[in-house]
């Protein structure tokens, strides 16, 4: 287990989406008594893709310039890195690419949130899921898990089981286990994503069973609130140490791209 508590998925208001501001962020941290937080604001991307819902190219610099500034006013008081949440969307990858060769990131989550056009988490289209075959849905999913733990842009997968997201739980659990596999062989972590435990799912991402099967394949587990306000920094944290403890998992951290812990 790592010996230092660290927040590392959390995103300020330029994704359009959240609340507080960074400092707010970092000075929840600081009274949750961690140690260190990472921002992973969702990354800019095509102006076609998913604009509502994160920061446009524009934005950029402003977003490592307000990280920068709350990191130099918390020294020796908080470590504050600075990462983001990247998407991995066919097509899309040397558009990400560029983005991530910007700028000395410390982490780098891949998340997907798109099947196509589907923005499979977002409440508003939820009522998809029910002309969707569940088990080809997940097959889908996680060629595309896989597919991120192959392109090498990044070092952890995002909310690994997200589709669960509204209580629709994968029937077979086969897809998810070869997605584990590549991900091991390329030497990704998992994001241990609690907001899971705010959803309607009730549940982290990965499930149980899932964390279980990654500890088996040795990936590692880097701590996320995927908070969108500051009163979500840390949540649940003890409940995720206990379940990655159960399986004699590993927390990480990550600064400047490199595994720590």
């Amino acid at each position: 287990m790592a010996s230092t508590l660290f927040d590392s998925h959390m995103h300020t208001p330029l994704c359009g989406h959240a609340t507080g501001t960074p400092r707010e962020y970092a000075q929840a941290a600081l009274e949750a008594g961690l140690d260190g937080i990472c921002f992973t604001d969702h990354m800019p991307m095509p102006a076609w893709y998913d604009a509502p819902w994160r920061m446009r190219q524009d934005q950029l610099a402003q977003y490592v310039d307000e990280v920068q500034a709350v990191q130099a006013e918390f020294a020796g008081r908080l470590d504050v890195r600075l990462g983001l949440e990247a998407d991995y969307h066919p097509g899309t990858e040397r558009f990400v690419e560029d983005v991530l060769g910007r700028h000395p990131w410390d982490y780098v989550i891949g998340s997907i949130h798109y099947l196509g056009a589907w923005g499979f988490d977002n409440p508003e289209f939820v009522a998809e899921y029910d002309a969707r075959d569940l088990g080809g849905l997940y097959r889908d999913y996680y060629a595309l898990v896989e597919g991120a733990a192959r392109s090498g842009l990044f070092d952890s997968v995002g909310h690994l089981d997200l589709p669960k997201k509204f209580g629709h739980r994968d029937p077979d659990g086969a897809a998810a286990l070869h997605a584990l596999d590549v991900i091991a062989t390329h030497g990704l972590s998992l994001d241990f994503n609690t907001a899971g435990w705010r959803k309607p799912v009730h549940e982290a991402y990965p499930a149980p069973d899932l964390t279980r099967h990654a500890a088996e394949r040795h990936i590692p587990f880097v701590l996320g609130s995927d908070a969108h306000k500051p009163g979500e920094v840390g949540f649940h944290f003890t409940e995720a140490i206990k379940q990655i403890h159960d399986v004699d998992g590993r927390v990480v951290t990550y600064q400047g791209r490199t595994r720590r812990g």
